[in-house]
């Protein structure tokens, strides 16, 4: 069911309001955020109650400290017996056990809401996130009159998910600056940077907005002398991660590429945000391993207690027996004969890659996909249905119904901002704007 704000918002649409349904082709966006999301804006924004998403931000954090507690919970410490568990290679595990700290509080929580509450579909932990820029959405939606007008209304906000980052940078790069803003050097995995440019220029923008430089690069390009990290040679004060394991792993030489910024970080020079101690957490198989039996013994009542509200039924897909509803069932077996209400999702992939919905495919393909998450390592998911999201269409004044993927982000200073990406009700598993055409994005306003 539809919320007041949004059942107000309709109505007006529907009864005639033109200013108000043609708001969002009215407003006037920065020129790089334009280029690169202003053919797939929604008509409209999404809005949600500020007590809603903030209590489940809390939850979210809470969370955290549960995934980051697990190797001393379930492996006495043991961070390399830990990162075994979760498939890590020895390589990755040798570059991994450099960073034995606790990770920063910063990500973004994937969710669909299933019309009772949030659920969390993925938790990306660490700096390589997308989609910080969208509040740029809100921001030019209040400067389109008739939209400022109802949000006066209903007393809406928002919170500037950019604001948010840059404040966060500000503060773990001031071992370095003091008070100056930092210089920020945003650097990808080589041969990665081209693929996300448009994007990429769209986030440079938005923090120039908040007064932060940003520099552009690839791992590759970098170089320490001891006193300076450079960045296509331009000194930097932090190095914003968008490189992950995975990627220095593929290539020979990868420990070798990336240790400029790991000597500078170690030397106090500059600051690699987030470090890769964040790594380990991404994995999905965490929150697996937070879901499993094994570790459900460890955890006291209340936590389980947030597991569960949070977290829809998830899984390791391994061979043997494992509890689904309080029963032992061989979890193979289970997975092949409730095809329609599983997801598959491999450990370390992201934006949606790898992932099998078995209500997507027939018996055979599905099969197929159980038999290489067993091989490969892999989460399976009980299906979360997402709620109807009603939009009316500017063109014909009809009705349509979309599916929403609602997200939060967080930093150490808390909830720092949501967005949404939505794809017309049934057209697909995974929501995400490199998913299909059809897929649109719009900014959140909190009531």
């Amino acid at each position: 069911m539809a919320d007041h704000v949004t059942e107000a918002y309709l109505r007006r649409c529907r009864a005639g309001d033109g200013d108000l349904l043609g708001a969002m082709s009215g407003i006037r966006l920065p020129e790089k955020f334009a280029a690169s999301c202003a053919h797939r804006l929604l008509p409209r924004p999404f809005f949600m109650a500020r007590k809603d998403i903030l209590t489940f931000a809390d939850e979210l954090a809470w969370l955290f400290d549960l995934l980051v507690s697990l190797p001393e919970r379930r492996y006495g410490g043991d961070l390399a017996a830990f990162c075994a568990a979760l498939g890590f290679d020895p390589r990755s595990r040798a570059l991994l056990a450099r960073f034995p700290e606790r990770p920063t509080l910063y990500g973004r929580a994937d969710l669909y809401h299933d019309g009772d509450s949030f659920r969390l579909l993925e938790f990306n932990l660490g700096s390589a996130l997308g989609g910080a820029d969208r509040a740029e959405i809100s921001a030019a939606l209040l400067d389109v009159p008739a939209f400022r007008a109802f949000a006066e209304d209903h007393d809406l906000g928002f919170v500037h998910t950019g604001q948010r980052v840059a404040a966060a940078l500000r503060a773990a790069s001031a071992p370095v600056t003091g008070d100056r803003d930092p210089v920020v050097g945003f650097v990808e995995a080589d041969g990665e940077l081209p693929t996300y440019l448009p994007l990429v220029h769209s986030f440079q923008e938005m923090l120039a907005a908040q007064g932060i430089e940003v520099v552009l690069g690839e791992v590759s390009q970098t170089a320490y002398d001891g006193t300076e990290l450079t960045v296509g040679g331009r000194r930097v004060d932090l190095v914003l991660r968008y490189f992950n394991i995975g990627e220095l792993m593929s290539t020979t030489d990868g420990e070798r590429s990336v240790e400029p910024i790991l000597r500078a970080h170690a030397d106090g020079a500059a600051v690699l945000y987030t470090t890769l101690a964040s790594e380990v957490y991404n994995n999905k198989g965490c929150l697996a391993m937070l879901a499993d039996p094994q570790c459900r013994a460890v955890l006291s009542g209340e936590e389980l207690s947030l597991v569960d509200r949070v977290l829809p039924w998830t899984r390791r897909l391994a061979a043997g027996e494992s509890d689904v509803d309080g029963e032992q069932v061989d979890l193979v077996e289970h997975c092949l004969a409730h095809r329609r209400d599983l997801i598959i999702k491999p450990w370390a992939d992201f934006g949606g890659s790898g992932i099998v919905a078995g209500w997507e495919v027939d018996a055979s393909e599905w099969r197929a996909a159980v038999e290489r998450g067993v091989a490969t390592g892999a989460v399976v998911q009980r299906r979360v249905v997402p709620r109807e999201e009603p939009v009316v269409n500017p063109e014909t004044g009809e009705l349509e119904i979309w599916a929403a993927a609602w997200d939060a982000f967080l930093t150490p200073d808390g909830y720092a901002g949501s967005h949404i990406r939505a794809l017309p009700y049934g057209e697909g598993a995974v929501i995400g704007m490199g998913a299909t055409p059809a897929a649109r994005t719009t900014g959140i306003f909190l009531y």
